[in-house]
């Protein structure tokens, strides 16, 4: 039989985003492995953050969004905040119900700025590479780089003097 093309217009929904990931998708992996990195850096988080007034935008799911940039080759990050407007992906792994206001790219980028000064960048990734699961991704004897992207990324002075070694 045939379904008919009807437009649902219903007022609640009780399904969120957790059920929508599929169990296997590579991302619920990295998330475990982020939100220890991020759990580690909770006192450091602490120190950059006035005690009284507005909340800000929580560190922890500015990371993630910031790593979903990343990922997946977001342009800027106002099409970032576009994608977390209606990505369902997105949402989850940032850790946004479907509710949840999604922020001014302004607001954002002070807020990654702010991130950035507190070296707070170079701990998260520091944290996330000291992990065992990842150490065991990452082998020392063997390094392979895509040459396109790579030479977009490395400056010409660079790209010369390695080619030698």
């Amino acid at each position: 039989m045939r379904g008919w093309d009807a437009r649902s217009d219903v007022l609640f929904s009780y399904v969120n985003c957790e059920t929508r990931v599929p169990k296997d998708h590579r991302l619920r992996a990295i998330l475990r492995i982020v939100d220890q990195a991020l759990a580690a850096l909770s006192p450091e988080f602490e120190g950059l953050y006035a005690k009284f007034g507005r909340p800000s935008i929580p560190p922890e799911r500015l990371l993630r969004a910031l790593l979903l940039q990343a990922f997946y080759s977001v342009r800027s990050e106002k099409q970032l905040m576009e994608q977390l407007e209606y990505n369902l992906l997105f949402r989850w792994f940032v850790g946004l119900s479907l509710d949840d206001e999604i922020w001014d790219e302004t607001v954002f980028t002070k807020n990654r700025e702010r991130l950035i000064k507190g070296d707070i960048a170079k701990k998260f990734m520091a944290a996330v590479l000291d992990q065992e699961a990842v150490k065991a991704l990452l082998l020392d004897d063997h390094f392979s780089v895509e040459p396109a992207p790579a030479k977009l990324l490395c400056p010409a002075s660079l790209a010369r003097s390695s080619a030698g070694a």
